[in-house]
């Protein structure tokens, strides 16, 4: 590994790499080699072990195939779960006639088809079905989006519609979905869940889906938003599948499309969040995903005028057009809020770890940009028609994933149409996970606990404590993780005090770069905190590459060095670190103040896909899109919260069937 370079600010030091996890799954990750099988019983035995030897793994929870009705209509899509999985774990799978695979691996993977209509629309490659006969088959074939509207719409009006033979079409896809899951699950090497995607679309405009992830053995069919639209009830049938030993929780995203639904003060019947409300909502959803395809969820802009780098891949635009308000739509302002309603109602619903994903709708998984070419598998730009399936196949077809062509021309796709409306678009990120052994128990334990992080694509890696028994040394000393989970709480956790703190919390952050990517920034800590019945949020540069100084007046850190050529969409690694790290104190910790805190690695600038696209085809950089980016991962939060902290008691036992107990419990200074 090469010279690993720290800035020395804050306490930051040069730690030994096995503090980020350098295990020997992750040398087989960057050498290519692979790694000791270990079996199911080994893995579940495992989770008990020492929180000291968990790894980073990384995986994409939310991937669609021709099985969603979507990604087979007007998409185009013919991919199948199976071969979704092939190409998560590192095959090679034929892909409109083309020989296609990752660059790397990725540890574990979630198929999440859409619920409603799952595998219906399949039927009309059987010319003897109902559907091929029928005029909306015929509509599939020369009006695809036309025919998906028409779908869409009788599905959420719970309107029937014969011809799709609806109920005996969606069993058998799902059988398909969960063979597939159990056939591809390989303990120790590759992980799957049996999941699948439940999409709410209030009015046919709101954003309100989320991602059902199954712990092990699934229900006999999903609970989709044609059966109910509301969270509440999709809730409701995730707790009665516990009393059945069925675990499961759900993944909201794309709130950046929710019209300032998904993180409201009200449930959705208009009434202000109760208790009862916010437990309920807490224990089924702790985490949200902050990164994908159709733009980023963690703030923007109107909401953080102070972060300068909240301009990423900002997409405020519903799904089905017309601007999508920012209040209500974020992330960052969820954790704030949810301070705020815990104040007044006793607990918080929004209390949130973070997760990413690609959503793309080929069922071929790869974040990277340079794999990416604006339409991809997602949807037709703006909601524009295409004529015909053979076109949308053009049209939204990735170009060869291949590595390392990653460049080459599919379809002889234009360019120009690609870097148009589509170039909003931006690649897909990955969910990171702090876990014990690559198995479903293992992930599923560390998703409950929100010892995750997102990135925008590249596989970061970062860790972060804080506690107030943390040693302003603590990176000096070679067995500072086992140090941290002993007298600290992991990203996701919560700060405790016995009694009234003495001091301020310390922080440890750690970030590594990924091996194919740019080198590292800067690493911050966002902190949001209660505020005369509101919330407030700050940034901290905390570690730093380069002898740069923050600005006197500002405090501003000037920023890093842009070695991005435009005429070859190539950048150096010169500048920038490969690994951070600091131990941080809060210069304006109040322990009156419930607060809350996460950690944020930016990399250096890179070319973004539209531009490497562009200089491929020799065409002009769209002025309309960003040249560069600074990829980046963010930390699920850790919170304080002072005088009374209110919880959920969940059993988090791998193999617990019993259904964890809603309760409030109180802790007093």
């Amino acid at each position: 590994m090469s010279k690993l370079k720290s800035a020395l600010v804050s306490g930051a030091v040069v730690v030994a790499a096995t503090g980020l996890g350098l295990t020997p799954e992750l040398i087989a990750r960057l050498t290519h080699a692979q790694p000791q099988k270990v079996s199911a019983q080994a893995a579940h035995a495992e989770i008990a072990a020492d929180p000291a030897g968990r790894q980073a793994l990384f995986g994409d929870l939310h991937l669609h195939t021709g099985f969603s009705f979507d990604a087979y209509s007007f998409m185009g899509a013919r991919t199948t779960p199976d071969e979704a999985y092939r190409f998560a774990r590192g095959d090679t799978i034929s892909y409109l006639g083309h020989q296609v695979h990752r660059s790397r691996p990725l540890d574990f993977t979630a198929v999440t088809d859409h619920s409603e209509y799952l595998g219906v629309l399949n039927q009309v490659e059987d010319p003897n079905s109902a559907l091929a006969k029928s005029k909306l088959g015929e509509l599939i074939h020369t009006n695809p989006l036309a025919a998906f509207l028409q779908i869409f719409s009788a599905g959420q009006a719970h309107k029937d519609l014969p011809e799709l033979n609806a109920q005996a079409a969606q069993a058998s896809a799902w059988r398909k979905e969960v063979e597939a899951a159990e056939r591809y699950n390989d303990p120790g090497r590759f992980t799957t869940f049996v999941a699948y995607e439940w999409t709410s679309m209030p009015q046919l405009r709101f954003n309100l889906h989320r991602n059902v992830i199954f712990r092990g053995a699934p229900p006999e069919a999903p609970f989709s938003a044609n059966d109910s639209q509301r969270p509440e009830d999709l809730w409701a049938y995730l707790e009665k599948l516990r009393a059945r030993g069925i675990e499961a929780l759900a993944i909201p995203h794309n709130s950046n499309a929710s019209g300032g639904l998904m993180f409201d003060w009200v449930d959705s019947d208009g009434h202000p969040i109760s208790e009862s409300y916010a437990q309920h909502r807490a224990f089924n959803e702790p985490l949200a995903e902050v990164f994908q395809n159709k733009g980023q969820s963690e703030t923007a802009p109107e909401l953080s005028q102070s972060d300068e780098f909240s301009n990423f891949e900002v997409m405020e635009e519903l799904l089905g057009g017309g601007a999508s308000p920012v209040n209500g739509s974020y992330v960052r302002q969820a954790v704030g809020r949810g301070l705020v309603v815990q104040s007044k109602v006793g607990a918080n619903p929004y209390k949130l770890g973070f997760v990413a994903a690609t959503d793309y709708h080929s069922g071929l998984t790869d974040s990277a940009e340079d794999a990416y070419a604006g339409l991809g598998a997602l949807s037709t730009p703006r909601g524009a028609e295409l004529p015909s399936r053979e076109l949308a196949q053009k049209l939204l077809a990735p170009r060869d994933l291949a590595h390392p062509k990653t460049l080459a021309d599919i379809g002889k796709v234009k360019a120009d149409e690609v870097l148009g409306a589509g170039g909003i678009y931006g690649s897909g990120g990955l969910t990171g996970v702090w876990a014990e052994s690559n198995s479903r128990e293992a992930i599923y334990a560390a998703l409950r606990r929100k010892e995750t992080f997102a990135t925008s694509g590249p596989e970061i890696r970062i860790r972060f404590f804080g506690g107030f028994d943390l040693p302003a040394d603590a990176l000096s000393r070679p067995d500072w993780v086992k140090l941290a989970y002993a007298k600290g709480a992991p990203m996701g956790g919560d700060l405790v005090a016995q009694g009234a703190p003495a001091h301020a919390p310390r922080f440890i952050v750690q970030a590594a770069k990924d091996p194919q990517s740019g080198n590292l920034d800067r690493i911050q800590i966002v902190k949001l905190w209660l505020e005369g019945g509101d919330y407030k949020e700050k940034l901290f540069d905390v570690a730093w590459s380069s002898e740069r100084r923050p600005d006197p007046k500002t405090g501003k850190l000037p920023p890093v060095k842009n070695t991005v050529d435009l005429k070859t969409a190539t950048y150096a690694n010169s500048v920038g670190a490969t690994q951070l790290a600091a131990v941080w104190t809060d210069p304006e910790f109040d322990p009156a103040k419930p607060a809350v805190y996460y950690a944020r690695a930016i990399e250096i600038p890179t070319p973004r896909w539209s531009t490497l696209l562009a200089v491929k085809r020799g065409l002009p950089i769209p002025a309309h899109l960003p040249a560069t980016l600074q990829e980046r991962a963010v930390s699920s939060p850790i919170w304080w919260t002072p005088e009374r902290r209110v919880a959920l008691k969940v059993s988090n036992r791998v193999g617990d069937p019993r259904t964890p107990a809603l309760q409030r419990t109180s802790a007093t200074k």
